[in-house]
């Protein structure tokens, strides 16, 4: 079995949505599990994988222990490609290019274009079997879907939507005002101004990231505790991409595109998400997606450190994908 395969590739150039062409553009990709050829030699089993940023708190990875066990999902039958997003680190982005606030303002289209195309450089792939995201990268999945319908054969989207809209642009709007106010942010370093931002942008990002049901059963010095943490692990980021990635999804709006979509789709929300505006956005993706399914649960999370219990949903979500896969 092929376990984990990080790898590094170089485009030698990559052309931005309004057209800027870069140049040397590295791209980290990671592989799980074993790829299988039909007879032309192109790959049959391929999904991709959009995580969230903050992996340990992804929902997706409670649930993917839950498809093991239930569903007897063995990931060697199946080929993972986890791909770097542009102005991420460790791909192209502002820290790791030394660009900082003179990097290209991308947009999620170029995100997507990004991967397809370290998808045609290093993989013979006819056909994605699948794309999966949560939260953030679910917007990935939509404009995907939206963009290159023909791409894929289903995709999963986890707590996102397919637009940026309530709660979740008040926040994005909250980072955009706290970074505008560094003064000395065009000056390209990590001043004390832009070290104070980043500890308020985590902290707002530290609010959204679990229940109201949780936060009241926690103490005072429980939060602090957590929120300390949280912020800490969150200043290992880099201002200048996380300001790129946010004017990125700002713009971020599919309504008018859904009814491109071919593949057929899972949207799965919790009623703690910030990320969904329910209920008129389930309308609005009925109506639009021709082969839709839309889960819609209520954690049961009482604390912090309970298991989410994805019985409620995980014998629905092994239904679809048995489906998918006798396509």
């Amino acid at each position: 079995m092929i376990n984990n395969v990080k790898n590094t590739h170089v485009f030698d150039s990559f052309k931005l949505d309004y057209g800027k062409v870069l140049e040397n553009v590295e791209v980290e990709y990671v592989t799980v599990g074993i790829p299988k050829y039909d007879d032309e030699g192109y790959i049959t089993n391929a999904i991709i994988f959009c995580p969230t940023y903050k992996k340990s708190l992804s929902v997706l990875k409670g649930a993917h222990n839950y498809l093991k066990e239930n569903g007897k999902f063995n990931r060697d039958e199946f080929f993972f490609i986890i791909i770097t997003p542009l102005g991420s680190p460790n791909s192209f982005s502002p820290s790791s290019s030394g660009l900082m606030s003179d990097f290209p303002q991308y947009n999620v289209i170029d995100i997507v274009n990004f991967k397809k195309q370290l998808l045609d450089e290093k993989f013979k792939i006819k056909k994605i079997l699948g794309v999966i995201g949560e939260e953030i990268s679910g917007y990935e999945v939509f404009a995907w879907a939206c963009e290159y319908p023909d791409d894929m054969e289903f995709i999963l989207i986890l707590n996102s939507d397919y637009k940026i809209s309530g709660y979740r642009y008040i926040i994005s709007k909250g980072f955009e005002t706290i970074i505008d106010s560094i003064d000395d942010y065009h000056l390209n370093q990590h001043s004390v101004s832009a070290l104070k931002a980043l500890n308020a942008i985590n902290t707002f990002l530290f609010a959204q990231s679990f229940s109201e049901k949780v936060f009241s059963n926690l103490s005072k010095d429980e939060i602090e505790a957590l929120l300390d943490d949280f912020v800490d692990e969150g200043m290992t980021a880099d201002i200048y991409d996380v300001n790129f990635r946010n004017s990125a999804i700002l713009e971020f709006d599919t309504e008018d595109k859904l009814k491109n979509i071919k593949a057929k789709a899972l949207i799965i929300n919790s009623d703690e998400s910030v990320y969904f505006n329910k209920p008129a956005d389930v309308d609005i993706l009925k109506e639009n997606i021709n082969d839709l399914k839309v889960l819609s649960f209520k954690t049961q999370k009482e604390n912090l450190y309970d298991e989410e219990d994805y019985s409620l949903i995980g014998l629905e979500v092994i239904e679809f994908l048995n489906e998918c896969l006798k396509n």
